[in-house]
């Protein structure tokens, strides 16, 4: 299962995100999204245009690292965005332009996140209206049960 990290901030400003020229997508993203504050945790990814349900809406891209690598790494960052795509290789998306990696958690997401041929990909699990915050359920985590989780679900599980 895909492991998808993403630790808070602590006494850390955060840079100005970039915002896409005019409302256009990204070059990963199929969609025209914005990164910004988050009632879940921290910064989310916002859609700025609907988006139909079972629709891709981009990728997160990032670093090529080995899994013993993104291990090393999540022990020395304050906020980690990384997925475990194989289990030789993570994709270490820290350090990248890319809106999707500041997709939250949520245990009522309202897109997936699936691996396809290396790639990092998120999927509309419904219809996604404009200004929603996107979320995905992480799934097993390297939180391993030690986060309490923000979501705000009537489902929530409690942690990460």
């Amino acid at each position: 299962m895909p492991r998808l990290t993403s630790l808070p901030i602590s006494n850390v400003t955060p840079a100005e995100p970039a915002a896409t020229p005019r409302g256009q997508p990204g070059p990963a993203e199929r969609f025209a999204l914005r990164v910004g504050d988050s009632a879940i945790d921290g910064l989310g990814v916002f859609a700025l245009e609907p988006i139909p349900a079972r629709r891709k809406i981009g990728e997160m891209r990032g670093e090529l690292i080995s899994v013993r690598e993104a291990r090393r790494r999540v022990q020395g960052r304050q906020r980690i965005h990384m997925v475990e795509v194989s289990a030789r290789t993570a994709v270490d998306a820290s350090d990248t332009p890319g809106a999707l990696r500041h997709i939250n958690h949520s245990c009522a997401p309202n897109a997936v996140l699936r691996i396809r041929q290396g790639r990092v990909e998120f999927y509309a699990i419904r219809e996604i209206a404009a200004g929603e915050e996107l979320s995905c359920d992480y799934g097993e985590s390297h939180h391993e049960g030690r986060l309490r989780c923000r979501c705000g679900a009537p489902n929530c599980k409690g942690r990460l």
